[in-house]
């Protein structure tokens, strides 16, 4: 039996020099608990590393563009239950950032990527956006 593990995953919500927020949305063939929905760059945080170097990271990774830290936001969690079994247990750590550079070019698992406006993030978006994004966004005062 494969041993469950928590999983602590890190990202950001990233605003560029125009207001605007970027979402991206992981490959179709992709499957997991995210599958299909917009979401803001992160991913796991891996045995051994910081935090904030985790964000950094994993956004360069998934969208070739450099970041500033700014602001933390208040983590949160997400169980998964299948009758009595936890299937997953995830704890999300972010931090608002801004966009310092780099040219946003999809990467790895992630299929697309857009810079949404805050009225477009609520009026378009919110629908598409995975349940725990729009807890976050609600966690930073943005939606």
């Amino acid at each position: 039996m494969k041993e469950k593990t928590i999983i602590v995953a890190v990202g950001a919500i990233i605003k560029d020099s125009q207001g605007r927020f970027l979402l991206v949305r992981h490959k179709p063939e992709r499957e997991g608990y995210w599958k299909g929905k917009w979401i803001c760059p992160g991913g796991k945080l891996k045995l051994g590393e910081d935090i904030q170097g985790a964000i950094i990271r994993e956004v360069a990774e998934e969208t070739h563009l450099q970041i500033k830290l700014a602001t933390p936001l208040v983590p949160f969690e997400r169980i998964v239950k299948q009758g009595k079994e936890t299937v997953l247990h995830v704890i999300y750590i972010d931090y608002l950032a801004e966009c310092l550079g780099g040219e946003l070019q999809p990467d790895d698992d992630v299929g697309e990527a857009l810079w949404v406006t805050r009225e477009e993030l609520r009026a378009k978006y919110w629908p598409e956006l995975h349940e725990d994004t729009q807890r976050l966004f609600k966690l930073a005062g943005i939606a």
